[in-house]
Formats: structure tokens, sequence, C-alpha cells
């Protein structure tokens, strides 16, 4: 990857940083309003620098990070995330975020899913006492 400072496409910067697996998904969280650009909602052929902030959101999980470097190319991983750094905030909520998530997923009774043909002949014979 160059890591040049030279301005990209927001939709290529996106997929460069293994945002999105593709430029036509990146494209499409762009318009969708899932991604920010300093604070505004912008359009995928919107020129991204380093120092610019941008606010993603992947499912339930929303990060902000700062371009760092700007690369038309997509590589691998560890290069890609030397193109921008996450806020610590953003990484505050979204640890917070994880542990809300694991603990709401203890807290909910395993039932064993669906019943066994055993269970649903308990269950009859019970209803009709």
């Amino acid at each position: 990857m160059d890591g040049s400072s030279a301005p990209v496409r927001l939709d290529k910067w996106l997929w460069a940083a293994r945002f999105a697996k593709t430029r036509a998904l990146a494209a499409d969280a762009v318009k969708g309003g899932r991604v920010h650009l300093n604070g505004q909602a912008t359009k995928p052929s919107k020129e991204v620098r380093p120092g610019d902030e941008l606010e993603i959101t992947v499912g339930q999980v929303r990060r902000t990070v700062v371009v760092r470097a700007t690369s038309e190319r997509r590589g691998p991983a560890g290069e890609a995330q030397r193109l921008y750094e996450e806020t610590p905030d953003s990484v505050e909520a979204r640890e917070r975020a994880a542990l809300v998530r694991r603990l709401a997923a203890m807290a909910v009774p395993e039932h064993g899913g669906r019943p066994t043909k055993r269970d649903r002949r308990r269950f009859d014979r019970d209803r009709r006492r």
C-alpha cells in the first residue's frame, strides 16, 4: 500500500481500509447514511484526506475513526489498519456495547430450542389435567 496523503474517494477508502467487502457495498453504506464524514452525511464520491473523521455504523456497532493515510488499493488487513486510528471514546463505547450484549445473552435462560416429541407429549398430558 502506498499510504499516501493524496485525496481518495470515500467509497474506495472504505473498501481499502476493509470496512466493506466491495466498493459497491461501501457506496451503498454511504448512500444509506451509515457513514458520516466530519459529522455530515456525504456522497460516495467525496474525497477523504488524512485528518478527516469518519463515523461508520456496521450493524449495531458505531465506530469513530480518524483517517491517517489514504490508499486506492486494497491490501492485507495489517496494512489496512494503518490507514486509520479509532478514537478512544469509540473503542470504549464499542467494548461497553459488547459487554452489554454478552450479559444480555447470559440472562436469557436456555430452554433447549424446539421441544422434542417427548416434551410435547408431557405438555399435552399436563394440559389435559
